[in-house]
This record gives structure tokens, C-alpha cells and sequence, in this order.
């Protein structure tokens, strides 16, 4: 069910601030309760992939007493990518709530 939500779940959890790729697989598992624990093989592909295509800017942080980190963060086409596919989310998940309830809204 996560297939073709994973850029929206990875872009969203970058709208607080740019973080490295570990704390945004925690920040996914923390607002999903737990039910979206990712493992990096997937998150890593997808944040290179969106920075890419441009909607994600990264640079290397030199953290203090540590070891560098790549943080991420949403450029403008990010953040508005961000808004589209919330909104596409919003109508694919009315269609499938009033399919399920029968054409009317569920539950009913």
C-alpha cells in the first residue's frame, strides 16, 4: 500500500526542516505509529531519486564531536510538489472511502 506514497511520506517529513537520512526514518515511524518503520534500502534510493528530480537540496554537515552527515532538505519544487500530492491523496482517498462505503461516505 506504501507503493506510490513513499515520495510524499519521505517529502512531508522534511516540511519541519531539513534533517539527515536517519532522522527522517524516525520521523517516519514516529507519525505513522510505528506501522511505516523503513528500512534505509528504501528511504536512501527515494531521497536520491527526489533530489534528483530536484524537490530535495542536500549538503554535508560536519555535526560536533561527530561524523559528517548528509541533511536534506525541500527546495521550493519540493514544497509545492508536497502540496499536489496532498491534494491527490485527499481525492484518491475520498474515492476509495465512498467505494467502500457503498457510494456514500464511510463509515456510515
Amino acid at each position: 500500500m506504501l507503493k506510490g506514497h513513499l515520495d510524499a511520506i519521505v517529502l512531508a517529513a522534511l516540511e519541519a526542516g531539513p534533517a539527515h537520512g536517519y532522522a527522517i526514518i524516525e520521523t517516519i515511524k514516529s507519525r505513522s505509529a510505528g506501522a511505516f518503520d523503513l528500512p534505509e534500502g528504501t528511504v536512501y534510493p527515494a531521497l536520491h531519486r527526489l533530489e534528483q528530480a530536484g524537490l530535495l537540496s542536500s549538503a554535508w554537515t560536519p555535526p560536533p564531536g561527530g561524523r559528517r552527515r548528509r541533511v536534506y532538505s525541500l527546495t521550493k519544487a519540493g514544497t509545492a510538489a508536497l502540496a499536489e500530492k496532498r491534494k491527490a491523496w485527499g481525492r484518491f482517498s475520498q474515492a476509495v472511502q465512498t467505494s467502500l462505503g457503498g457510494g456514500r461516505a464511510w463509515p456510515a
